[in-house]
């Protein structure tokens, strides 16, 4: 069996890849069922969350990512997503590779927001508003550089420092980055606006947002859990990675629906209906997008066994 480190997934699964990746396997399909939460209490600290994802090609390939969510682990200097992926033969069930799972769900993570934007964002769309400090926020300005034209980064984080840390790893790389103190400043400013934090409070205000721009609310998990407020889902035009998983999990949709401002029904096509050409994307320059996404074993398992073909083929 192959281990695949961290560093080899970055290596072997370029965003290009990646969003083809997903691309494919929303349009193709496969088995996934819907994913196990647990709970777990961690004396002292905010409650971690246990995920197990299963999926499968039928006689190709299987695979499982167990995940674990630790949302005060910011605080020890650690990612909070730690796990593994295990992927096997679909035919035999012999293991093939053990990958590690926190840089696989950052990059399939941020690789879904791209495959989103590629239908969702304006063409000319230039620049980005990245909210969150995390492993998400490091990866998320790549995924959308690698389909709209990406030239402006700023950073919004509760802290300023740790924004600034973010802006500094993007103008490493050659873009125009700087942190932003006001959130409604750079909400204002950005054509598209990628949510990656762990609140339970809406930050991303639908005042805020101006004609055009694309939301991408990809950060928050849980029912109890939003990056944007009720205005924003009534004045936009919704989209999900999967219609299943955002109506079990999403915050940013369950609670609206709650408060009688969404309903199921409004979100517009998930990315298999956009893949398959089956649902409507974009429709005017004008139009407010948001894409709202919680993560599905499906796009784990579509970067996996890119990776890991990668991997093989040097």
């Amino acid at each position: 069996m192959q281990f695949i480190s961290a560093d080899e997934v970055r290596l072997y699964l370029d965003w290009d890849s990646v969003i083809e990746a997903l691309e494919q396997m929303f349009r193709e399909g496969c088995e996934a069922p819907v994913r196990h939460h647990h709970t777990m209490q961690i004396p002292g600290q905010a409650d971690a969350t246990m995920l197990l994802m299963p999926a499968w090609t039928p006689g190709k390939y299987a695979g499982l990512k167990l995940v674990n969510v630790y949302p005060d682990n910011a605080s020890k200097q650690l990612p909070s997503i730690m796990g593994g992926y295990l992927l096997m033969d679909g035919d035999s069930g012999a293991p093939l590779a053990y990958l590690e799972a926190g840089e696989l769900t950052a990059r399939r993570t941020a690789g879904a927001s791209a495959l989103a934007a590629k239908y969702l964002a304006r063409e000319d769309a230039s620049k980005l508003l990245i909210v969150g400090s995390g492993r998400i926020a490091m990866n998320i300005g790549f995924a959308h550089a690698a389909v709209r034209p990406i030239r402006q980064i700023r950073v919004w984080a509760r802290s300023l420092e740790k924004a600034e840390a973010v802006a500094e790893h993007y103008r490493s790389h050659g873009f125009e980055a700087e942190p932003v103190e006001q959130l409604e400043q750079g909400v204002r400013w950005a054509d598209i606006v990628s949510c990656g934090t762990m609140s339970s409070e809406p930050l991303v205000l639908g005042d805020w947002v101006q004609p055009g721009t694309h939301i991408d609310l990809v950060g928050a998990f849980k029912p109890t859990m939003r990056e944007t407020d009720d205005a924003l889902v009534s004045k936009a035009a919704v989209y999900a990675d999967t219609r299943d998983g955002v109506l079990a999990e999403a915050g940013d949709l369950l609670i609206p629906i709650a408060n009688g401002n969404f309903k199921p029904e409004q979100i517009v096509a998930d990315l298999q209906q956009l893949a398959r050409g089956e649902g409507a994307g974009r429709s005017s320059t004008e139009q407010v997008t948001l894409f709202k996404s919680v993560g599905a074993s499906l796009e784990d398992l579509a970067a996996a066994i890119r990776c890991y073909e990668n991997a093989r083929n040097g």
